[in-house]
């Protein structure tokens, strides 16, 4: 939508979260539907070995064990930041076969030719897609009306041998979604005492000291940019690509924040997230869906606001060096469907995240699952996350909604702008400030 990333979660607690996680597969692991699992020929594929780079979002152990009996292949993954994520693939193809990342990050990764287009007709779940990815619209609406980088902007490739963006659907993508978000700020009702409906709180003198902004320059400066907007002191004609002289008028605005000692940390790792809430440090921030989740996995309450203002949405897939070839290209189509098969979707699904096919995961999740985190109804039954934790109690309700609320209510995408040498520059200007 991070130096370690955005999405470097849980690595705490994964080896003890596997026990509670096959615990409960009888339960929530198994899918109406046991036929439609992914086929592989294990006899020729077993031998394939598949090194895949990404952020914490899918680099989870849980995810590379199911992907390995599902398919009888091995899988090496390694969780990094998002700009390490983004280097590498722009300039080591020969490290990985599979790049997991964010559309916002393509206008950097693509124009190096170190991904081959992806042939949408081997993606036998395209169709189930969201429509958002492949047409450009939600709900009947267009996501252009949305500002940034919406996932559609740089969804397809001209040509089977491409390396540039093309505006309207071919047979060529450059990555294949799987998961994506709505993302807003995460506050401690427990401790702020009262409920919070704007960006616009985060500037507020009554948190001073306690709020937290996300230390991604690229993710970090929407955030701010929502906050002034709704604060009325400033307008931006596109927050997903700034002029230098937005730029240096909202960071201006956040080294006086700053210098008035509105921050308590700039958070970089969705642990330091978790920590600045649970701890109560901070009790209003930027915040990402797992890490609300996680903290009320602890049993501390937080809430993850659905703001009037609206959402900064973000969205994530998974491409293919330009190496890959022969049988591990093959595999390597194989793991993609079965990505969006169901089991991986659900898996995201309880921390939080949407599928890229939602019906999908649908199968793979309860009844009351599917209602309370994409239907927005109150639970009847205690929500639990991928690894055994409750989260939410019977009675409780998501924040912000069903599905089509939140994801219809996105007004700007994670973005890389056409200035993003200068913003980074200047973003750190203000944490070093």
């Amino acid at each position: 939508m991070t130096k370690l990333s955005r999405r470097q979660l849980l690595h705490a607690g994964l080896a003890t979260g596997a026990a509670a996680v096959a615990a409960s597969c009888g339960q929530r692991g198994t899918p109406s539907n046991p036929d439609s699992a992914p086929m592989v020929n294990t006899n020729s594929s077993k031998d394939v070995t598949l090194r895949l780079i990404g952020t914490g979002v899918s680099q989870i152990n849980e995810i590379r064990d199911k992907a390995q009996e599902d398919l009888g292949i091995k899988l090496e993954m390694r969780a990094l930041s998002t700009e390490e994520n983004n280097q590498i693939a722009i300039t080591q193809p020969g490290q990985y076969d599979i790049f997991d990342g964010e559309y916002f990050s393509l206008p950097l990764v693509v124009p190096s030719g170190n991904l081959q287009p992806i042939d949408i007709n081997k993606i036998t779940d395209w169709d189930k897609i969201v429509s958002f990815f492949t047409t450009g619209e939600f709900n009947g609406m267009p996501v252009e009306k949305s500002q940034g980088t919406s996932p559609y902007r740089v969804m397809y490739l001209t040509g089977a041998d491409s390396k540039e963006f093309s505006e309207t659907p071919t047979e060529y993508a450059t990555l294949i979604p799987f998961q994506y978000n709505a993302d807003t700020l995460g506050y401690r009702p427990d401790l702020v005492g009262r409920t919070i409906e704007s960006w616009g709180e985060l500037f507020n003198e009554e948190f001073r000291g306690k709020t937290a902004i996300l230390d991604i320059p690229q993710i970090g400066i929407m955030d701010a940019a929502m906050v002034a907007e709704a604060l009325g002191l400033m307008t931006f004609e596109d927050k997903g690509n700034m002029t230098r002289e937005e730029i240096d008028k909202i960071t201006d605005i956040l080294k006086e924040q700053k210098r008035a000692g509105q921050f308590r940390a700039f958070w970089k790792t969705f642990d330091e997230s978790v920590n600045l809430m649970s701890s109560g440090e901070v009790v209003l921030q930027s915040m990402w869906s797992p890490a609300v989740t996680a903290v009320q996995s602890q049993g501390t309450e937080c809430i993850y606001a659905p703001l009037k203002e609206g959402y900064r949405g973000w969205g994530g897939g998974v491409g293919l060096s330009k190496n890959l070839e022969g049988m591990a290209r093959d595999v390597a189509y194989e793991y993609i469907n079965w990505m969006l098969e169901g089991w991986v979707g659900a898996f995201l699904g309880r921390q939080g995240y949407y599928s890229a096919a939602p019906e999908n995961a649908k199968k793979y999740m309860s009844e009351a699952e599917w209602a309370y985190w994409y239907e927005g109804k109150a639970a009847t039954e205690d929500m639990v996350d991928p690894f055994g934790k409750t989260l939410a109690k019977t009675g409780a309700t998501r924040d912000g909604g069903s599905f089509e609320e939140r994801c219809g209510n996105i007004v700007c995408w994670n973005s890389t702008m056409a200035e993003n040498t200068y913003l980074v520059q200047k973003w750190n200007e203000f944490v070093a400030s």
